[in-house]
C-alpha cells in the first residue's frame, strides 16, 4: 500500500468527530448570522426602531427594542468617526474573524468549537452591518427601572460575549494537570 494513503488508526478515529465538530461550529456561526440578520432587518424595515426615540419600544417593564447606531466596539472603543476608521475596523475585525475561522478549523474539543462557531456568527454579522451601513446596528436595551446595567446590544454581540465567556471559563477551569514528577 501506498504510505501516503495510509492513516493511523487513532489519527482516523480523531478525525471524525473533528469534523463533526467543525460542522457544528460553522453550522452554529450560520445560524447566529442568519438570525442577527433577520432580527436587524425587522427592526430596521418593518417596525421602524429609528423612530422610536430615547427609550424605544417598551416591550416589558425591563427590555426595550431601542435603536442605536453603533460606530464602535464594545464599550466605544475605536469609534469610527471617518471611512478611514470605518475601514480600519473592518479589516481589523475581518482579521479576528479569520483567526477565529482557523482556530475553528483547527478545533478538536467540541464546546471549544460550540463557542467559536458563536464569535464567528456573531462578528459576520456586525462585520456585516459595518461593511454595508457604517455602523452595527444595535437594539436589545435590559434595566431594571431606569438603571441600564448594559449597553445596548445586539445578538451577535451576546453570541460573540457567550463564546468568549465559554471559551475563557474552559481555558481556566479545565487546565490540563502536568503530570506528577516521580519522587526518587
Amino acid at each position: 500500500m501506498s504510505g501516503a494513503a495510509e492513516i493511523e488508526p487513532a489519527a482516523q478515529a480523531d478525525a471524525a468527530p473533528a469534523a463533526f465538530h467543525r460542522k457544528l461550529g460553522l453550522s452554529l456561526a450560520a445560524g447566529i448570522l442568519i438570525v442577527d440578520q433577520l432580527i436587524k432587518y425587522l427592526v430596521t424595515y418593518p417596525l421602524q426602531l429609528q423612530s422610536y426615540g430615547r427609550f424605544g419600544l417598551e416591550i416589558t417593564p425591563f427590555f426595550n427594542l431601542t435603536w442605536t447606531e453603533n460606530r464602535g466596539v464594545s464599550m466605544g472603543f475605536f469609534y469610527a468617526e471617518t471611512d478611514v476608521m470605518r475601514w480600519l475596523l473592518v479589516a481589523m475585525t475581518l482579521a479576528i474573524a479569520g483567526f477565529v475561522c482557523w482556530w475553528l478549523w483547527r478545533e478538536r474539543a467540541r464546546d471549544d468549537a460550540i463557542a467559536l462557531g458563536l464569535v464567528l456568527g456573531g462578528a459576520i454579522g456586525n462585520i456585516i452591518d459595518r461593511m454595508r451601513l457604517g455602523y452595527v446596528i444595535d437594539y436589545a436595551d435590559l434595566h431594571i427601572g431606569e438603571w441600564r446595567p448594559f449597553l445596548i446590544f445586539n445578538l451577535a454581540d451576546a453570541a460573540i460575549t457567550f463564546g468568549v465567556l465559554i471559551l475563557l471559563a474552559r481555558a481556566l477551569l479545565l487546565r490540563e494537570k502536568a503530570p506528577a514528577k516521580e519522587s526518587r
